[in-house]
């Protein structure tokens, strides 16, 4: 491990700090806001930032299992718990008129229907998994801080934008049905599946044959903890929204 990548902890870190910081500062401002969302805001920065800061990524460089233990915190429990917080409804309640209504229009926008799409999002997800375990970047990010950098910033991003576009919990101003949701979503777990196995039997460069079926089995079955979690809350949604709602009793005159 080198300095510069001493460096790229604290530049990983400190975004998940401010933004943590600035959520608090925000809920504490709104009296209604639930303390379960500022609980659950609080575990995915603390999930983000060991994943990126410390003793666990010093341990990643030499141990695949480990790293895989922060691929699990940074791109799974992190962005699950980030979106079930309710970030940008917060943000959306704390900001000045004016300036909520430029963040609501950048919602709106084509790019953000671009990037938050399902498939496309399920792409930058998974695809970029299968892209830094199946070839040269995983032992590239280890060499150079810059890609280590990129690399951890996207897992994030890309998990937290996966997640986000199968369950909303945020205003969405570009919304897909269930059906459809649950279908990216299934195609989504089949890819994270096939390949942990692919690992197991595969390692990336310069893991070793144990190391990697520990982690393969880590990501396989951790990953599983997540997305039934997802998938939970997924039909209990489905199953709100598709319910028949009570008729109201008339009231005796």
């Amino acid at each position: 491990m080198t300095t510069s990548h001493y460096i790229a902890e604290g530049v990983l870190a400190a975004p998940f700090i401010l933004i943590c910081l600035l959520y608090l500062a925000a809920a504490f401002r709104d009296t209604g806001w639930p303390v379960y969302r500022v609980g659950l805001f609080t575990v995915g920065t603390a999930a983000a930032v060991v994943s990126v800061l410390g003793p666990l990524p010093r341990m990643a460089h030499d141990s695949f299992v480990i790293h895989m233990t922060g691929h699990l915190l940074l791109g799974m429990l992190a962005p699950l718990c980030m979106v079930l917080a309710a970030p940008m409804t917060l943000a959306l309640r704390a900001l000045p008129v004016a300036t909520a209504k430029q963040v609501a229009k950048l919602l709106r926008s084509r790019f953000i229907a671009i990037v938050s799409h399902p498939v496309t999002a399920a792409v930058l997800n998974i695809g970029g998994l299968w892209l830094l375990y199946t070839t040269g970047l995983y032992t590239l990010m280890h060499e150079s801080a810059l890609v280590y950098t990129a690399v951890h910033i996207h897992i994030f991003l890309a998990g937290y934008v996966f997640t986000a576009s199968i369950i909303y919990i945020d205003p969405a101003p570009h919304r897909y049905s269930f059906l459809f949701r649950s279908g990216v979503l299934v195609t989504a777990l089949a890819g994270h599946g096939i390949l942990s196995k692919y690992l197991y039997a595969s390692p990336p460069s310069g893991v070793g044959q144990e190391a990697a079926r520990t982690g393969s089995m880590l990501m396989y079955y951790g990953g599983d903890a997540v997305d039934i979690a997802i998938i939970v809350i997924v039909c209990w949604h489905w199953y709100k929204a598709a319910r028949p709602r009570q008729e109201k009793t008339p009231v005796a005159e």
